[in-house]
């Protein structure tokens, strides 16, 4: 997978559609991201003291890696990802910018 845990993506496809956010958790087994602020959904919580209320917590979920596209740092537009090889050390590459993201 080209896209690491901390980058900026934009949301390609979907109900977020047009929406950038960072990415908090990379599943690469199962090709999924989890992105801040982004196809949240509502979870219903139990209380878990005798007083306490029950509530609806948000948190994000799960979105696949094929609808989001890295944003590259230099020249802020959304891009594919390349790599080049320098020196035995692999780098990702903006394949607008041709610079290193």
């Amino acid at each position: 997978m080209k896209i690491h845990k901390g980058d900026q993506v934009l949301i390609i496809s979907g109900k977020d559609r047009g929406k950038k956010g960072k990415v908090l958790d990379v599943f690469p087994k199962i090709n999924k991201l989890l992105v801040e602020g982004v196809n949240i959904r509502k979870k219903h919580v139990r209380p878990k003291k005798g007083g306490e209320k029950g509530q609806v917590v948000e948190m994000p979920s799960q979105i696949a890696s094929a609808n989001v596209m890295l944003l590259c740092s230099k020249c802020n537009k959304p891009t594919r990802i390349g790599s080049k090889i320098v020196s035995n050390k692999k780098y990702r590459i903006c394949k607008k910018c041709k610079q290193e993201v």
